[in-house]
């Protein structure tokens, strides 16, 4: 089973250098807080925050501030009353992006969002002018060193998953978004680890860019993007250059 794009073309991963940590760790950190005001403090009865959990551990996000942002969100302090916003646009050449984020100001983020879009020939658009050239799946990765491929396969699709492909032994497992709990809960259950488990807008087709200005101009706008506190991930339909 095969998906249309390569999972390593789609995921822009944030990077792990000093000068970047203190901003992941920010944005993994909201995304806990919200997680823990809209389900609670348990992960193991709140999905969302044991994803959020999982992910700030694969970004090795020290346990004290996981901790700190799960009291955060379940104390009463404004502090913290972040909400959700998606805003779609256009990059160069076509490029469609959906740009998710965890503010508490929608009119400074809307408008750093749109500086971005702007500053680099981009464009950002209206509700709904993307969104239809990407579908929310989940996902979840598990190393393949030491496992046997065909019955992780296996494991997967008796699970629920929906599709399941290999990529420089790492098994990209795919699952419908009403699915997803089940599926990561299961493998879970079968003491399987995941470098990845998390919802996605993963796009039906990608789209090359031909032009070389305008493919610096691209990764700057994604840069800009992924540099922003309020921005939790980039999502594009740009089929990427492999040394890019």
């Amino acid at each position: 089973m095969s998906g249309h794009n390569k999972w390593s073309s789609i995921k822009n991963k944030k990077g792990k250098e000093d000068a970047k940590r203190g901003k992941v760790f920010t944005k993994l950190s909201r995304a806990i807080i919200v997680a823990v005001r809209e389900g609670g403090e348990d992960p193991e009865y709140n999905p969302s925050l044991k994803s959020a959990i999982e992910k700030a551990k694969a970004e090795n996000m020290p346990n004290d501030n996981i901790e700190r942002a799960i009291k955060k969100g379940s104390g009463d302090s404004e502090q913290g009353a972040y909400e959700e916003v998606l805003y779609e646009g256009y990059g160069l050449e076509g490029v469609a992006l959906m740009v998710s984020c965890l503010t508490d100001n929608r009119n400074r983020t809307a408008s750093e969002v749109r500086h971005a879009f702007d500053k680099f020939g981009g464009n950002l658009g209206q509700d709904g002018s993307v969104a239809f050239m990407f579908e929310r799946k989940g996902v979840l990765t598990v190393s393949l060193e030491g496992k046997d491929e065909d019955e992780v396969m296996l494991d997967a699709l008796d699970a629920g998953a929906d599709d399941f492909e290999v990529e420089d032994d790492v098994a990209v497992i795919k699952t419908s978004l009403s699915n997803f709990s089940k599926v990561r809960d299961d493998l879970l259950g079968r003491e399987y680890n995941f470098e990845t488990a998390d919802l996605f807008y993963l796009p039906l087709n990608t789209t090359k860019i031909t032009k070389e200005e305008n493919i610096k101009n691209m990764m700057k706008i994604i840069d800009m993007l992924e540099d922003n506190d309020d921005v939790q991930d980039v999502y594009h339909n740009w089929e990427m250059p492999e040394e890019d």
